[in-house]
């Protein structure tokens, strides 16, 4: 596609592109949307710089692709429930999104899309990465394909979720968090492609597997994840924001600017059940 309303700069061959000549304050007139969304799903993950939003204007922003996700754990800001907040400091017992990951993929229907911007940062650290998981799924063998083709992973919210939002006077006793049944080999919606969906966060086992035979194939996939050849780094400014495709796209935000802050929120956009 030849854009005309946007530039668009590949971060690596992999997955990411920067993209520039827009301003997400304003509502999108339908060419802008068309090229920004072709250029995600071409680099699954994109990302912008110096847009400094309200959080009207990014639930807006959100919402031109989608109905927005409500966090089946977390607390929003008040009135924003769309709004997932992220902050860390000294104090902090977690970070969010330190480790590989899907977005809320214990969801029956997991968010498809992220829109995350930061507004405080490290001075050096806090950078996140992001990994290609259609090329996970192309760079195994056909007989590995074959064997995998067909299996269901489960993904589980509980061992994630339970008491971790405590601190900001969540009582969760009670509550039942998410589990949900996947296919691991799952087939994009829009661009037909297939790719494995599974990650370390989420995914408790395959259900037509012993648990130790599951751990062998999860702990395999995770270590192909894990490749920086699939991968891209992103490293933060102030107002910047990153949009992952949380179908065929994983993340791990570092930890590694501690005693630190970063701070900023994302909204993320619905999606329909994995096929």
């Amino acid at each position: 596609m030849a854009y005309r309303r946007i530039e668009v700069d590949p971060l690596t061959p992999a997955i990411g592109a920067e993209i520039q000549g827009v301003d997400l304050s304003r509502p999108l007139d339908d060419q802008t949307y068309g090229e920004i969304h072709e250029a995600w799903m071409k680099h699954l993950v994109i990302f912008f710089r110096d847009q400094d939003l309200t959080l009207d204007q990014h639930k807006a922003f959100g919402r031109r692709f989608g109905a927005l996700h409500i966090h089946p754990a977390a607390p929003g800001p008040e009135g924003h429930p769309e709004i997932f907040v992220v902050h860390t400091d000294k104090d902090s017992t977690f970070s969010e999104g330190n480790g590989w990951h899907s977005d809320v993929s214990c969801d029956a229907e997991p968010p498809m899309g992220s829109i995350l911007r930061l507004h405080i940062l490290p001075a050096t650290g806090g950078d996140t990465l992001f990994c290609n998981t259609y090329l996970v799924y192309d760079n195994l063998s056909a007989s590995m394909k074959t064997h995998l083709e067909g299996l269901t992973a489960i993904h589980e919210g509980e061992q994630i979720f339970r008491g971790r939002y405590a601190e900001e006077g969540v009582d969760d006793s009670g509550k039942n968090y998410p589990r949900a049944e996947h296919p691991l080999i799952r087939t994009h919606p829009v661009t037909g492609r297939k790719c494995v969906y599974v990650n370390q966060a989420f995914t408790t086992g395959i259900k037509e597997l012993r648990y130790t035979e599951a751990r062998s194939v999860l702990d395999y996939l995770f270590e192909q994840i894990e490749r920086p050849k699939y991968q891209c780094r992103f490293r933060w400014r102030k107002h910047s924001i990153a949009m992952w495709d949380n179908r065929c796209a994983q993340h791990y935000a570092m930890w590694d600017y501690r005693p630190h802050t970063r701070s900023g929120f994302r909204v993320t956009v619905k999606g329909n059940k994995p096929q």
